[in-house]
């Protein structure tokens, strides 16, 4: 059976690639090209021929998405191509580049100026992949569970939101007006790296000596103390404004971007004049994709790191580690600091990027899903984190979304399927409202059939074939 897999792969591919040349706008051919991304990527076939064919079906998907930048389908199979490029075992880290680079810098780009939901689409990726890092470093690698994980997000987005507006003067006598100009925010990216990973010490402290189930219920509560500081910190002396959150947050100033977008003729692509809009669009876009790759390479280098085994003995077991000479204390609130940095410089590009920040985008459900990203990923796995962020915002952005409006869009019309009048559904059907139902039920089937995660550590993989092996085995006597 093996050996007809690679013929079929490659003839259905083909077959796709031409139906998409000859009638761009379906979706029938749309979903094709998808299940040949599927294939190409998840089946047995030589390496360089999977490092052709994706490549063929990037070009493919980038032409659909010039010719229709709506196409959710065509961007959903992108991003499973450039999934496919970071993940793929044997692929040669050439093509891995130079795919991964054609997708990011020139095929999104391309349909964004057009589309901007896909810049917004791939802005929000960013910044939940490098909250699910963070989170990752804490949880997957030194196997602290932590739960009030937005407080760091939250202290990142108020160390830029309260000087690069105008609400700093209200507290500060001789502050300009107006906040510190939008370019200062480069400058205080660092300093909420700094401010957040001081707060990640400040509450490890007390928090790691514990561990379990009361570590949680601490950070939990630490992580509340943080928003409902920001909720009440309004008086008697104005620091954040309460509950009215702070607004406008200023943004760098972007007219570089606008005369460069203007030089390679983007307005042909745009169709119109490139206004401040898409501009900034497209810069908050190239600077999450820069703090994102940055993040990576920091994280790929501490897991190969004495620091990074450290977390990980002391995740396995913090007595053999202690044993062992490693100081739990330090080497814990490392971990803690290393994850809140990341938080944190990621919350100042939301403070700019939103222009707005509030206590209520800094809830228990918002640490919570930071969670469940890592454990959707892959607990311990860099690549797992990403994935998970990814999947879990495109589900709820993308998919939930579009499948309401088709919802909605047969109620209108009546359509009738399988002898069923749309026009009947309850308007209440709306899945998009439902999106965390619809998490928790993806979240359960996972920890019943791949509890290790979808793109599981190394380690925790041997560790569930372990488990696996030791249940049969005992199942049989």
């Amino acid at each position: 059976m093996n050996g007809y897999i690679f013929p079929f792969t490659l003839a259905f591919t083909a077959l796709s690639v031409v139906g998409a040349l000859l009638r761009p706008a379906s979706d029938l051919v749309n979903l094709a090209l998808l299940a040949s991304v599927a294939l190409v990527s998840l089946g047995r076939i030589p390496t360089s021929w999977r490092s052709g064919l994706l490549a063929v079906l990037a070009l493919t998907l980038t032409l659909l998405l010039r010719l229709n930048p709506g196409d959710k389908l065509a961007f959903y199979g992108l991003l499973g191509v450039l999934i496919a490029c970071f993940l793929l075992p044997n692929l040669p880290t050439l093509v891995r580049v130079a795919l991964a680079t054609a997708i990011l810098f020139i095929s999104v780009p391309i349909a964004g100026l057009t589309n901007s939901f896909l810049f917004e689409l791939g802005i929000q990726i960013g910044i939940f992949a490098a909250l699910a890092l963070g989170l990752n470093v804490v949880v997957g690698q030194a196997g602290l569970l932590d739960l009030g994980f937005a407080a760091f997000f939250a202290i990142g987005a108020y160390t830029w939101g309260i000087f690069g507006s105008p609400q700093a003067a209200q507290f500060i006598e001789g502050f300009p007006a107006g906040g510190l100009p939008g370019n200062y925010l480069y400058l205080f990216m660092a300093l909420a790296i700094i401010t957040a990973a001081i707060t990640g010490v400040l509450i490890g402290l007390p928090a790691l000596r514990l561990r379990g189930d009361y570590l949680a219920i601490v950070t939990l509560g630490l992580g509340e103390v943080v928003r409902v500081l920001a909720n009440n910190l309004d008086k008697p002396l104005n620091i954040t404004n309460g509950p009215q959150g702070i607004t406008p947050v200023n943004r760098p100033e972007v007219g570089f971007l606008t005369q460069f977008l203007q030089a390679i003729g983007a307005e042909q692509v745009y169709g119109k004049p490139i206004d401040s809009y898409i501009t900034y669009a497209f810069f908050f876009y190239l600077l999450v994709l820069l703090v994102i790759g940055v993040v990576i390479l920091v994280n790929i280098r501490l897991a190969n790191s004495r620091f990074g085994r450290a977390w990980v003995a002391i995740r396995e077991d913090e007595i053999a580690a202690k044993a062992m000479g490693i100081p739990l204390l330090p080497t814990k609130l490392l971990a803690f600091a290393t994850g809140a940095a990341f938080s944190g410089i990621m919350g100042a590009i939301f403070a700019a990027k939103q222009t707005f920040v509030s206590p209520e985008s800094f809830t228990l459900q918002a640490s919570i899903n930071i969670l469940a990203f890592v454990i959707l990923g892959g607990m311990g796995s860099i690549g797992g984190a990403v994935v998970g962020a990814a999947a879990v915002t495109v589900l709820n952005i993308g998919l939930l979304k579009d499948f309401s409006d088709l919802l909605n869009t047969w109620r209108q019309t009546g359509v009738t399927i399988l002898g069923y009048n749309m026009a009947n559904l309850p308007p209440q059907l709306n899945p998009a409202k439902y999106e965390r139902l619809v998490f928790g039920l993806i979240l359960i089937l996972m920890m019943i059939f791949r509890p290790e995660g979808l793109i599981p550590e190394q380690r925790h993989r041997v560790e569930m074939q372990e488990a696996r092996q030791e249940a049969k085995e005992g199942g049989s006597k």
